[in-house]
């Protein structure tokens, strides 16, 4: 359903330099952009560990055991979650749990494709199996699936299977919490998904809608992201944030912007779908975004991958440069820890052969970054 509430503001349909900002911007043509500059706090950027295999994402629990992960967007073999030990890799919970090769090979006891991780408020650690062999394959049987790890005992403790949920094109990509609420959004089949934990209940909505559904190219260092059949990458219903006092969820598509809705209108299950279109709102004009997160502030951190720098965003919904480096290419999903530091996986996804027409340009090894912020971790 496409409604017309929450839509770009006029001229920004058609954004395509997307340098972020309060949705004011007038329409430009896509350019390369400039040289990146480094900004100042790029210099106490710290080099954490290098990866010869795509990493995207990055959750680091209290007691500092580092975990990360290995999205294999093409279906390669090998270690889809990993814990971080003296700069070495040791797949997690086990290798058998990432050993899985493909399709016909049991899949409730392994990961197909993990495509995001983070610790929930339960101090589980939570992972999205989109349950796809590829990128742009259908959902196998038992595939898609959020996983709940205790890393004290290393243990498998809940599973809550998705395929009632997905459809065909789905790529389910993320979660977030709120209460009993687990969140969950479909870069494939432009939706969210609704989880009641408590009840065992779940439901889609804003099913196609225009705030989940992408509607304009993604740009990643000045090139508009192709894929090898020479068509545009869209990724749907993306990165996505709670605020800190549980009022509103934002979410985007991949090349924005953000959109923002009272979560009571996701937790009621008698609020349509369509009535939660209704109450969806405009927030901030988002550049291609390879990943978010947000301080118990409510300041959210945005990956801008065109001008390889992340964006801080106030809850009022006003920008400003955090850090900029000509290292970060593609930032994708970060994460606050204990201690304030913020940190960045830096896969360099645009330059991968499926986001430039199947031509590989990244220059190994990727990196993970963290930077000290100073700011205090929100666990949703």
């Amino acid at each position: 359903m496409l409604r017309f509430a929450a839509v770009l503001p006029a001229g920004l349909l058609l954004l395509a330099a997307c340098t972020g900002g309060t949705g004011t911007e007038k329409s430009t043509a896509v350019a390369t952009p400039p040289p990146v500059p480094t900004s100042e706090i790029a210099k106490q950027l710290v080099s954490v560990a290098t990866s010869d295999t795509i990493w995207s994402g990055v959750a680091v629990a209290d007691n500092d055991r580092i975990f990360v992960l290995f999205p294999h967007n093409e279906g390669g073999t090998g270690t889809r979650i990993g814990e971080l030990k003296a700069g070495k890799v040791t797949p997690y919970p086990s290798r058998a749990w990432n050993a899985w090769k493909k399709e016909g090979d049991p899949a409730k006891q392994a990961f197909v494709r993990a495509n995001s991780l983070r610790f929930g408020p339960d101090g589980l650690l939570w992972i999205v199996d989109t349950g796809t062999p590829k990128s742009d394959a259908p959902p196998i049987t038992d595939g898609p699936k959020l996983l709940a790890f205790d890393i004290a005992k290393n243990q498998l403790v809940k599973v809550i299977a998705l395929d009632k949920y997905v459809k065909r094109k789905s790529f389910v990509d993320d979660l977030r919490f709120h209460g009993d609420m687990i969140y969950v959004t479909d870069a494939g089949a432009p939706g969210l998904i609704l989880l009641n934990q408590k009840t065992g209940q779940g439901r889609r909505v804003l099913d196609g809608d225009s705030s989940t559904t992408a509607r304009r190219p993604m740009l990643g260092e000045g090139k508009k992201m192709v894929k090898p059949n020479g068509d545009d990458v869209a990724l749907h219903a993306d990165q996505m944030e709670v605020s800190p006092d549980g009022q509103y969820y934002y979410f985007q598509s991949a090349a924005g912007p953000l959109y923002r809705v009272e979560t009571k209108y996701l937790d009621n299950p008698a609020t349509s779908s369509a009535d939660i279109a209704k109450q969806v709102r405009y927030f901030f004009n988002s550049p291609t975004c390879g990943g978010t997160t947000i301080d118990a502030d409510g300041n959210l951190y945005i990956a801008d991958a065109n001008a390889k720098r992340v964006l801080k965003v106030t809850p009022a919904g006003q920008s400003t440069t955090l850090v900029q480096d000509p290292r970060l290419i593609w930032v994708d999903a970060m994460w606050i820890d204990h201690a304030g530091n913020l940190w960045l996986p830096v896969p360099q996804m645009n330059r991968t052969a499926g986001f430039q027409k199947g031509v590989e340009t990244v220059a190994f090894p990727v990196q993970l970054f963290k930077l000290p912020i100073a700011a205090k971790p929100f666990r949703d």
